[in-house]
């Protein structure tokens, strides 16, 4: 397995394939880089570099009992593009993963970075508090936080019906159902509790004034997990001229369900650059 050291001496394992131009991606809570094997496969085939890596607590990373807060993830996602000498990368960062690369951005700046993505993120501000009234109730993240603790197994397994839109018209294979639960229990307990409450409660609002570089934010409007309104619409609109692709009726997991979509959207956006 490729893996990197980190400064604190975690393992944080990776996928490199193909080669051209760098494309990083940072995947979702509770997931690894597996989620992104449609895109990697994809891009690499049409002659780009595709590297994910999976979160440290989760996949096949070390899983330390602390470290899960967004300077740390950011930390991490630096030393990686530094370890492997990444210049001129597209950053591409889904759900609680936007905030990795929309810190990153406001902590290193944009020097080795040719554009960002930011795929049904958490980005500007996810959860509620007194200057971000328009957020969703810190009380359904204490909910989630009990759910893991009683049976996380099953926890994931109903949480994946919102997640993919399965409870509002849209179709996934038992296969993928199967997947998501198989990755989601690889993750440190730990990892899967802390992380709820730092993608919940972190302000990324003065990170994005930050980001100088092209900047592409796609959102599925009948998102369940992370509502359009209150995250990528936003995000669009604090971003210097960022471009909005919002996909009707999608889900959080339009990666799966809208597959074919994002994966010419991705290309076209990395092709203009």
């Amino acid at each position: 397995m490729s893996t990197i050291k980190m400064n604190d001496g975690m393992q944080m394992y990776y996928k490199d394939w193909g080669k051209g131009k760098p494309v990083l991606f940072s995947h979702g809570w509770p997931l690894d880089a597996d989620m992104w094997d449609s895109q990697l496969n994809f891009l690499a085939e049409r002659g780009y570099r595709t590297i994910a890596f999976d979160r440290r607590g989760f996949g096949r990373s070390e899983q330390p009992w602390t470290g899960y807060d967004y300077d740390t993830f950011a930390s991490d996602i630096n030393q990686l593009i530094t370890q492997l000498d990444l210049q001129d990368v597209t950053l591409v960062g889904f759900s609680m993963g936007g905030g990795d690369v929309a810190r990153y951005l406001g902590l290193y700046g944009s020097a080795r970075v040719a554009g960002l993505v930011l795929l049904g993120a958490v980005t500007p501000m996810f959860g509620k508090s007194a200057t971000h009234p328009q957020g969703v109730d810190l009380s359904v993240f204490e909910g989630i936080r009990d759910g893991l603790r009683q049976d996380r197994a099953q926890f994931i397994s109903d949480f994946s019906a919102s997640f993919y839109g399965v409870n509002a018209g849209q179709t996934v294979s038992a296969g993928v159902l199967t997947q998501t639960l198989n990755i989601a229990l690889m993750a440190s307990l730990k990892a899967t509790i802390d992380c709820v409450t730092v993608f919940s409660e972190t302000d990324f609002r003065t990170d994005m004034l930050k980001i100088d570089v092209p900047t592409l934010v796609i959102h599925g409007n009948n998102d369940q997990v992370v509502p359009f309104d209150v995250t990528g619409k936003k995000a669009a609109e604090t971003i210097r001229g960022a471009e909005l692709i919002v996909y009707d009726n999608a889900p959080h997991g339009f990666a799966v369900t809208h597959q074919d979509r994002l994966n010419d959207d991705l290309l076209a956006f990395l092709q203009a650059r």
